[in-house]
């Protein structure tokens, strides 16, 4: 892909239900990995990449997420003497030029993307699923930006290999060898029932767009439960797009659910300066009461 790639759409309009009942008022998007929100991270590393504007996608309801990246100059005066925090509350606001777009209806991660197409225009852009929290530097998308260097026009996929046994689980890959961990996809299967999955790689939450996939998304039938899939636009992009996917280095972890986010939690704490000795005797001593 050689365009550089400025946007990213960040969908967060679901409504979390496997965190209820918290995510009643607080969108799941903003829920802790210790002291900063799941969606912060995934922003850190589309920063990273070099982009400079976040389109995210939510709903009526989840107003809570604009509002935390707006600056709080009231906040700020505040703690106007305390620079570490001070540092703390603007970190969120400094990070990109982000903007929001409304979905009125769960009508599918296909369609979430879909409605981001005005605020991305007519240019290459990433989408980041912000439950999927990968733990390295650089950043997926820096990974799959350098991986598709020089394939003009193309798109990507992130994946990772899962244990076979565990394969039905996921959507993967039907894939050929494209070089070193690049792989180029000749098609994608949701959840294939054991014994019949092209491939262990299964696909996560990063992909590298171009603009035609809007129209390919305005083609694609509604699926499974009335909603637009991500991946059968994909399907269709195919017919004219080159699509890789790319293996990424880096600890992912699902933060879709509670004890996904809790395994992210206790695993940054143990790696922070500011927090690895408490986190470390916290563990020790509960691994002592089991």
């Amino acid at each position: 892909m050689c365009a550089a790639i400025r946007k990213a759409v960040i969908p967060a309009a679901g409504l979390g239900t496997r965190f209820l009942p918290v995510t009643r008022s607080v969108p799941k998007e903003l829920l802790p990995i210790l002291d900063r929100p799941m969606l912060q991270y995934v922003v850190e590393e589309a920063a990273e990449a070099g982009i400079t504007d976040v389109i995210v996608v939510t709903s009526p309801g989840k107003e809570g997420i604009a509002e935390y990246f707006r600056p709080r100059p009231d906040l700020e005066t505040r703690l106007s003497d305390d620079a570490q925090l001070l540092e703390k509350v603007r970190s969120g606001a400094n990070l990109a030029d982000v903007s929001f777009v409304i979905q009125e209806e769960p009508l599918g991660l296909g369609h979430a993307v879909l409605t981001a197409r005005e605020a991305v225009g007519a240019e290459p852009f990433a989408v980041i699923l912000p439950d999927d929290i990968v733990d390295h530097s650089p950043g997926v998308l820096s990974q799959m930006m350098a991986a598709v260097a020089g394939e003009d026009g193309a798109a990507a996929v992130a994946v990772e290999r899962v244990p076979w046994e565990l394969v039905q689980n996921y959507g993967v890959v039907d894939s050929e060898p494209a070089g070193e961990g690049r792989h180029r996809v000749r098609g994608m299967v949701e959840k294939p029932p054991p014994g019949t999955a092209p491939s262990n790689l299964s696909i996560v939450g990063r992909y590298l767009l171009p603009p035609q996939v809007f129209d390919c998304l305005e083609r694609t039938p509604p699926g499974a439960r009335g909603e637009i899939q991500l991946t059968d636009g994909l399907a269709l992009l195919m017919e004219d797009v080159a699509v890789y996917a790319c293996e990424f280095e880096g600890i992912r972890y699902d933060g879709g659910n509670p004890l996904g986010l809790l395994r992210a939690s206790i695993e940054h704490a143990l790696k922070r300066d500011d927090t690895r000795d408490a986190a470390a005797d916290l563990v020790r001593r509960l691994a002592a009461e089991l």
